[in-house]
């Protein structure tokens, strides 16, 4: 693979600087040459073709984890009855339960169960028990793998503002109502994944952290065209995210995603926002974004905030995606062990991951808007978990299993919708 001479005088002016300013002299950034499979045309397609019979891997994890699947679990199984299929539903270890069992966070067998399912649910990893191990002993190195091993390189985020939860926001109602993004983030490039990476020592025993930030041209087109994609099946409006005045791997950026709209989704409306100006206007006016596409580190930081527009984490489903195989879906939020095994916990993120999983991975739209239907309704009927709950609200406190239960029944008995969206 040939490279420019700026990104090869890049990593030249790189060593210079650590070796003439810290008596350091970094390592050379590797460039991996792409394969032809690589530059497939990608957009979104389902893991497998609509059937009476699903292999789900179910990753329960660490914290709350477990009581927010159990609660999911019960709402699917409500699903299959009324609807006529069957979600087999095999367990798998990855996280601090992984690491504690098997001295791994992410064991082969986990990953090879993942590999022969057709769609995979996650709840949530972590805790403070972990924080303190080596690198390759935390539940996030699992998550990571993951990630990289299944080629999950698309993550969609949505973050949308129901009627009943406006002034559940920190904003004001005029400011979030009717709020509907649909963040798209790529997942498995960027400052996390370039190489080379790590800690050292200069020779006046000062230490020094580096970490690179790399995208390949290919990375870019694939997430453009995901990202295209769905704002063809929505608003129609794109906003791609990056620091192009600053950086010379967001020049690169703008300039793929630019290209790939421009001749693959003509009927789509791109913009382009640099990440500081993004993140105020998020604040200052949300419902001027349909779909945000940005790079994994910019991602990280703007899904989150997007998310908090909706008021609770806890309401907030994911999908991480690939060019094939099982995606894996997960409520945003974190483990939460400060509340594990209180019967606390919100299910309603991972009940609406289940959502997603159904309408990205296994051709079930309708049943997906059941779903996101019965949410809903549980909402109307005035029941709260802790993290939605406001004082004087006039709604019912209720635990993680009754709003699972909740939800199930009204799976049961409310009427079906057919319209999709994405």
């Amino acid at each position: 693979m040939k490279f420019s001479s700026n990104l090869a005088l890049s990593a030249v002016v790189l060593n210079s600087l650590f070796s003439s300013s810290m008596g350091f002299t970094a390592p050379t950034p590797t460039f991996l040459s792409t394969s032809s499979s690589m530059k497939t045309n990608t957009a979104l397609n389902m893991a497998v073709s609509r059937k009476d019979k699903y292999s789900i891997t179910l990753l329960p994890g660490d914290g709350i984890g477990p009581e927010i699947t159990e609660a999911t679990k019960v709402v699917l199984e409500s699903l299959c009855k009324r609807c006529n299929f069957e979600l087999e539903l095999k367990e798998a270890l990855i996280g601090g339960c992984a690491i504690d069992e098997k001295n791994d966070p992410f064991p082969d067998e986990s990953l090879e169960q993942c590999r022969g399912s057709d769609s995979i649910l996650l709840a949530c990893i972590g805790g403070y028990k972990w924080d303190s191990n080596p690198r390759e002993l935390r539940p996030e190195t699992g998550l990571l793998k993951m990630r990289k091993e299944l080629g999950l390189f698309a993550n969609l985020r949505p973050a949308k503002v129901l009627n009943q939860l406006v002034s559940a926001s920190t904003l004001k109602p005029e400011v979030v109502e009717g709020v509907d993004i649909m963040c798209v983030r790529e997942l498995t490039g960027d400052v996390y994944f370039g190489t080379p990476k790590g800690i050292d020592t200069d020779e006046d025993g000062n230490r020094v952290g580096y970490n690179n930030m790399i995208y390949h041209d290919y990375e870019i087109e694939r997430i453009a065209k995901v990202a295209g994609d769905v704002a063809s099946k929505r608003g129609g409006k794109l906003c791609s995210v990056d620091k192009a005045n600053v950086l010379d791997v967001s020049q690169l950026w703008r300039e793929i995603v630019t290209d790939i709209i421009t001749k693959d989704f003509p009927e789509v409306e791109l913009s382009h926002m640099y990440v500081d100006n993004a993140a105020m206007q998020l604040i200052r006016y949300p419902k001027q974004f349909d779909v945000m596409v940005t790079g994994n580190i910019f991602g990280d930081i703007l899904s989150d905030e997007a998310s908090m527009l909706v008021g609770s984490l806890g309401m907030l489903p994911s999908a991480s995606l690939g060019e094939s195989g099982p995606g894996v879906f997960e409520p945003c939020h974190g483990s939460a062990p400060d509340i594990a095994g209180e019967d606390k916990a919100n299910p309603l993120a991972m009940i609406l991951s289940a959502a997603m999983m159904l309408r990205y991975d296994l051709d079930r739209p309708d049943e997906a808007l059941l779903l996101e239907d019965a949410v809903e309704a549980a909402l109307e009927k005035n029941l709260r978990t802790a993290d939605i709950k406001e004082d004087g609200d006039g709604c019912k406190l209720v635990g993680c299993k009754e709003m699972g239960e909740a939800v199930a029944e009204l799976v049961s008995t409310i009427d079906m919708s057919s319209e999709i969206t994405v």
